[in-house]
């Protein structure tokens, strides 16, 4: 028994000696795997969970699909029109001449252009409520009249809505200024006033994506609305803040044309001030007037119809001859809230700067570079 004893331990020294191990590491090696087994059972009843990632900090890239990289930037771009001090164009200022602010910050001016003869999208919308019954006729020779001193065949596109109790398509968007006409003399006057559901919807449903330039031209075009009413709202689901702000996103530049006729001024005869011819502006003039001034637009209390011929020249020429700026604003906020814009020309006394008074700073939600107005 001895001797097999014996046989056995110079076995095992034999064994740990050709396995690199050190004599007695046997009972070690029995004990380390035993408490490994322990070890991986524990470890597999007891998984910690893995660390939560640290939330991503705007403006920081964020990565999307394989190896696309983008970032949200709060870029503001504004389109307007410069006028002297007798209301004529002025097309040829450089980027030096212009001052931005953005609430009470100045910013500097990203990009900058000249942009001239662009193709025109426009939105007609008449008010056929039964509060312009007297004044359908002036209405329609006013549509009428717009569309054919200012749409140009092949080139500018026009849609007609109307809006009593809601908002309703005529015609869509077409370049045949005829066949606008034809659907606009039907117009019949009835029910209540949806003004603000009408530019809301207008701008949400047709002016947010009007038709491509034919070929192969460049897809900008000037969306604008003419917008002909007694501006007397009762019936919308929707609030003027919320129309003003639907046009602003999509830089819809909007002229407005009162059909009321109190307190005009008939004994009114300089050409330059006949489309004008209000000496008080009721409370649906101001609406209308505020509706322009907030798009960058222009707004029109005539009485008779030949008031605008010459208005209506200008508001073509205007569209078509506009400039550009883009910046981002140095206080950027993803707030939602709205931010005042003031463009100025410092250095020529006498001009003014017609464009959109303002944005709302909304983020884009997809992660891809975001802009607060499409501009285009």
């Amino acid at each position: 028994m001895r001797r097999i004893f014996i046989s056995v331990l110079l076995t095992a020294a034999l064994f740990f000696a050709a396995a690199g191990l050190p004599s007695g590491a046997g009972d070690r090696a029995q004990k380390s795997s035993s408490a490994s087994t322990l070890g991986k059972r524990q470890d597999a009843a007891q998984q910690p969970a893995p660390p939560r990632p640290a939330p991503p900090q705007e403006p920081a890239p964020q990565r999307q699909d394989q190896g696309k990289i983008t970032q949200v930037v709060n870029l503001v771009d504004v389109l307007f029109t410069v006028l002297n001090r007798r209301n004529k164009l002025v097309p040829d200022l450089e980027k030096g001449d212009f001052k931005v602010w953005d609430d009470k910050s100045p910013e500097s001016i990203r990009y900058f252009s000249r942009q001239t003869d662009l193709p025109l999208r426009i939105g007609l919308l008449m008010d056929t409520s039964n509060s312009i019954r007297d004044r359908l006729k002036f209405e329609q020779d006013a549509a009428t009249s717009f569309l054919f001193s200012v749409l140009r065949r092949s080139k500018d596109q026009a849609f007609v809505m109307t809006f009593d109790d809601e908002p309703a398509i005529l015609q869509g968007f077409t370049d045949d200024a005829g066949r606008l006409r034809d659907e606009i003399v039907k117009t019949r006057a009835g029910g209540g006033t949806a003004v603000y559901d009408a530019i809301h919807d207008a701008c949400q449903k047709e002016l947010s994506h009007p038709p491509r330039p034919p070929g192969d031209q460049p897809d900008v075009v000037r969306r604008v609305m003419i917008l002909i009413s007694d501006g007397d709202d009762n019936l919308s689901n929707h609030t003027r803040s919320e129309a003003i702000e639907m046009a602003q996103r999509y830089s819809v530049v909007i002229y407005t044309i009162s059909t009321s006729t109190q307190w005009i001024q008939l004994s009114q005869t300089n050409p330059d001030k006949i489309a004008n011819r209000k000496t008080h502006l009721t409370e649906g003039d101001k609406i209308l007037q505020d509706l322009a001034d907030e798009t960058g637009g222009r707004a029109f209390f005539p009485y008779h119809v030949d008031d605008l011929d010459q208005s209506f020249q200008d508001i073509g020429d205007e569209l078509r001859n506009q400039y550009s700026i883009a910046y981002i604003p140095t206080h950027s906020q993803y707030d939602g809230k709205y931010h005042r814009i003031r463009i100025e020309v410092p250095e020529h006394k006498g001009y003014q700067v017609r464009s959109r008074r303002g944005y709302f700073a909304k983020a884009n939600t997809g992660g891809s570079a975001g802009t607060n107005s499409s501009g285009n």
